[in-house]
């Protein structure tokens, strides 16, 4: 079963730490992924630059518009997703709470990936693609 984890960290905790305890920490961080790939449950992922580099895109009175940033002002901001492949719900919460991102310096929202293929496929026949 394919788990989506959305890791959150506190900008503030992250800009005060040191060089030193950075590097430590993401080096951590690196080798629990390292140790979830071995065993066939990280199946890829990807970092976020900061909340202030993206945008959001809304639609109002019929028209896109874009505002800078993320959705709402938060203390924590998310920083990565990664794709997990677990047992089940029970199992993924038992993978991610090794992390030291969760001990840490921020926390992981585990999600269940959802199967689109039946909506896709009914889709696509609406459209005439099949």
């Amino acid at each position: 079963m394919r788990f989506v984890c959305l890791g959150y960290i506190d900008e503030e905790v992250w800009a005060s730490m040191s060089e030193a305890d950075a590097n430590d920490f993401i080096d951590r961080c690196f080798t629990y992924d390292d140790e979830l790939r071995r065993h066939g449950h990280m199946v890829g992922g990807e970092a976020l630059q900061g909340p202030r580099s993206g945008v959001t895109v809304r639609k109002k009175d019929g028209k896109a518009y874009k505002t800078d940033g993320p959705y709402a002002e938060t203390k924590e901001y998310l920083g990565g997703i990664m794709f997990l492949e677990a047992n089940d719900l029970d199992h993924a919460v038992e993978l991610m709470a090794k992390h030291p991102g969760v001990f840490e310096r921020g926390c992981f929202e585990i999600r269940p990936a959802a199967d689109l293929t039946e909506m896709i496929e009914l889709s696509e026949k609406r459209r005439g693609k099949v």
